[in-house]
């Protein structure tokens, strides 16, 4: 049986489904007794056929021998949809927790585990313990009260079939019980190789316009043959393993069948039990099958169910590294930014050096930099996805750490190159699924973007239907999408990560207006690729191998002939003149 932490673990889950789990043992037990009692009727009937019982009385023993398996079948039906539905209801509780701890795991445990990983986890593995949760308490206990109820019954009919039976049923429990490790271990190696499946499968067709892009078809092709490979072996042995676990049992059940016939017929000869005694220890010794069949197979649900569970609940115990602080304040309006010698790195290696600036509220900064220099590192330690190593990151004169994550996520907006649209309508994917943002107030942010006019070219307005592909949008109509899901939360900092470098050119002036508003009255930082990107900023920082090499007034450094950001507009792209 399960440890104190997993009894813990299937507790706390069912705790909330009393009632429908007290319904589910009262059918469950109900069922035992009606079949129980059929065999019962079925001797007396042929005793008394036998015995030239007037027609009447065995008519009345039939009819009886039909309500009762008419009953049993009810009961049985009832069992099934209360078990699913009980199932079901534990099940979505627990995708629920997952899933929600998933999202409020830290960027350096998603950098480690792929979505399809976590997919499997939370789907695949959560179904394996479906039946588990559902079942397993009621029917494993059901079938042990099922299996000494016949048993009790074989000793009342003879004590010589009820102790031959007897030891048959012992060594079969002691079997089915100690006997399936086996199982578990090749059950919990199949859940592996199908979530690195999941992974890999993911990771693939989110990355198929590279593939196809750079010929790697072959490849990947070979990967999946690989992985399938993998799979067919570990779920071939786990099934093997399952199906002569059980085969075991049930020849065993077979030998044990034989000898009580034999017994009876032996004893019905020398007068100990009736022709009916014969036929209800042939019936009892059926019906041992359906409860040791039932622990074998619980038994390999259980095993299976333990991997799952001891996955669920180690995804569960990861503890995110970013925690919430004691919850202080932000000001009103636009927010300052300080960065006070911060320093950090994914790995060993850093990838910021005590790096400090300051941002002004109401100020927009440029960020330039060469790719690696730590650009988007700076705007991934504004939201806290992961937590300074030396120094520290101040918003609104309040240190990150200090604040609850899920406030400082609200007063800071982010845009960047890769917008992730949703399959909805243009309603759900600006407002998030939020039903508590109307069209009206939508229909404003719009207006207040300068966006009345795009939105009102669309085909079907807020009912519009878009998709992960944006199909029917450009790259820089999906950007105006996500500058309205900013504008939206009016946020007291706005991060731009380079969010007008894949424009089409019939977008690209309605997006720069759109920015200007966004960007109106509150703190900006531009992470730039490209100079022409810093044209609306007030001041530049440029970054250099994870440190600070310049930061100023963005007119001043421009007119500075020896500056580093001078040498960048001399030698770069054809930028306009710098306008103050």
């Amino acid at each position: 049986m399960p440890d104190k932490t997993v009894r813990d673990f299937v507790a706390a889950y069912l705790r909330p489904h009393r009632p429908r789990l007290a319904l589910l043992a009262a059918l469950f037990f109900a069922g035992i007794g009606l079949q129980l009692a059929n065999p019962q009727l079925a001797k007396t009937f042929i005793d008394q056929a036998s015995a030239g019982a007037p027609f009447d009385r065995l008519i009345r023993i039939a009819a009886i021998f039909l309500a009762v398996a008419l009953l049993t079948q009810v009961a049985t039906v009832a069992e099934v949809y209360v078990a699913e539905d009980l199932g079901w209801r534990t099940t979505n509780a627990l995708r629920v927790d997952l899933t929600a701890h998933v999202l409020a795991l830290d960027d350096g445990f998603h950098a480690d585990h792929g979505a399809g990983e976590l997919l499997e986890r939370i789907d695949g593995d959560v179904a394996a313990i479906a039946g588990f949760l559902a079942r397993f308490v009621v029917h494993v206990v059901g079938s042990g009260l099922f299996l000494l109820g016949v048993l009790a019954l074989l000793w009342r009919e003879d004590w010589r079939i009820g102790g031959l039976l007897t030891a048959f049923a012992l060594a079969s429990v002691v079997y089915l019980t100690r006997g399936g490790g086996f199982v578990g271990r090749r059950s919990r190696q199949s859940r592996v190789v199908n979530a690195d499946l999941s992974a890999y499968l993911e990771e693939r067709l989110s990355a198929l316009p590279d593939i196809k892009a750079n010929g790697a078809d072959d490849p990947t092709m070979r990967g999946l043959y690989e992985r399938l490979a993998a799979r067919f072996r570990v779920d071939r042995d786990a099934l093997l393993a399952a199906s002569l676990f059980s085969g075991a049992a049930n020849a065993a059940l077979v030998a044990a069948t034989v000898a009580s016939l034999a017994t009876a017929a032996w004893l019905q000869q020398s007068g100990a039990i009736t022709v009916g005694g014969i036929y209800l220890v042939f019936r009892y010794t059926g019906m041992l099958r359906m409860p040791l069949e039932r622990l074998s197979r619980h038994m390999n649900s259980f095993q299976r169910a333990m991997g799952g569970i001891m996955r669920v609940r180690e995804l569960l115990a990861t503890e995110t590294r970013i925690t919430d602080g004691d919850g202080a304040d932000l000001p009103a309006g636009a927010l300052a930014v300080e960065l006070d010698a911060v320093d950090f790195g994914y790995g060993p290696e850093p990838v910021l050096r005590k790096v400090s600036c300051r941002v002004e509220p109401g100020h927009v900064l440029g960020l330039l930099g060469r790719t690696g220099s730590g650009k988007t590192t700076i705007a991934r330690l504004l939201f806290r996805l992961y937590d300074v190593e030396g120094g520290a990151v101040r918003v609104g004169g309040v240190d990150v750490r200090d604040l609850r994550v899920d406030d400082l996520r609200r007063r800071i907006g982010l845009v960047t190159q890769d917008v992730q649209l949703f399959a909805g309508t243009l309603r759900d994917n600006v407002r998030l699924f939020d039903p508590d943002v109307g069209d009206d107030r939508l229909e404003d942010v719009f207006a207040a973007l300068g966006l009345e006019e795009w939105f009102a070219e669309l085909p079907d307005g807020l009912d519009t239907v878009l998709g992960p592909t944006a199909r029917g949008l450009s790259a820089g109509e999906a950007q105006l999408v996500a500058l309205a899901r900013v504008f939206l939360e009016d946020p007291g900092l706005v991060v731009l990560d380079e969010a007008s470098s894949r424009l089409d050119p019939n977008t690209e002036a309605l997006l720069e207006h759109a920015i200007d508003r966004l960007l109106a009255g509150r703190t900006g930082i531009v992470i730039a690729h490209r100079l022409h990107t810093v044209e609306r900023t007030d001041e530049v920082l440029v970054l250099d191998g994870g440190q600070v090499l310049e930061h100023g007034d963005r007119v001043a450094l421009a007119a500075d002939p020896t500056s580093r950001f001078a040498e960048l507009l001399r030698t770069g792209t054809g930028l306009p003149e710098v306008r103050a």
